[in-house]
């Protein structure tokens, strides 16, 4: 495989991430795929970008999985989304010089710096591809607004389930998911600070989840027996998502 090929094989995610969500053009893709970057491996439980920093790059994910969070003053943790291959978590950083917040790996991931500088002429020149990344930019906002409501509103047994579904969904979008299921690298712990919820809470929602068939969890793989039983589990709407597909 030349240079070339393996470039765009690597950017495979965030193509079908983008036209999941939007129309590219075939200018806008090769846009994308002569974007500068430098690739770099982070190990679980590594920073990515660290609160207070001033980035000069955005980090896209090419594999791997990996996590927006928070430290609190007592040092708890909020994780306030999961990042999956095709995603830019730090996009913000383009326009908001200070990072509020932290982004780190999960598992280990490989991520690619893609300088600001480029980005920006990149978006100067194809408005079309501007808009799809302020549309992506407006979707994270609307999984942020949909996570709200699961850690406030919804029961511990429906924000699992939730998140379960919405990771199907968006992992399948760039390919990384079958019909029923999903690599699913995130400990107890890790959902336990996404949602909110005790590590034995959350392995409480989990056994019930397994006990009425509706997910089997095993070796960090999620398959899903039942979809339709689960989306109601979960009373899961996939329209905030806003997949063309």
């Amino acid at each position: 495989m030349n240079l070339a090929m393996h470039k765009q094989a690597s950017l495979n995610p965030l193509l079908w991430k983008l036209d999941a969500i939007a129309d590219l053009s075939d200018q806008d893709k090769q846009a994308i795929l002569d974007l500068p970057m430098s690739v770099k491996v982070f190990e679980a439980d590594s920073d990515i970008v660290r609160d207070g920093d001033r980035p000069s790059e955005c980090c896209l994910v090419l594999s791997g999985f990996t996590c927006r969070y928070k430290i609190l003053s007592d040092g708890k943790r909020q994780i306030m989304g999961f990042y999956i291959p095709g995603d830019i978590p730090d996009l913000q950083s383009l326009h908001l010089k200070v990072m509020d917040h932290s982004i780190g790996a999960l598992a280990t991931s490989s991520i690619a710096l893609i300088p600001h500088e480029s980005l920006h002429a990149v978006l100067e020149r194809h408005p079309g591809l501007d808009a799809v990344m302020w549309r992506d930019t407006l979707i994270d906002a609307a999984m942020f607004r949909a996570w709200m409501i699961g850690i406030g509103r919804r029961s511990a047994y429906q924000r699992i389930a939730h998140l379960l579904c919405e990771l199907q969904m968006r992992l399948k979008a760039v390919g990384l998911a079958g019909e029923n299921g999903y690599d699913l690298p995130v400990t107890q712990n890790e959902l336990g600070d996404a949602l909110g919820l005790s590590t034995v809470h959350v392995n409480r929602v989990l056994q019930d989840l397994r006990g009425e068939g509706l997910i089997v969890l095993r070796g960090g793989t999620l398959h899903i027996p039942d979809w339709e039983a689960l989306q109601v589990a979960g009373d899961f709407d996939p329209a905030y998502l806003h997949l063309k597909r």
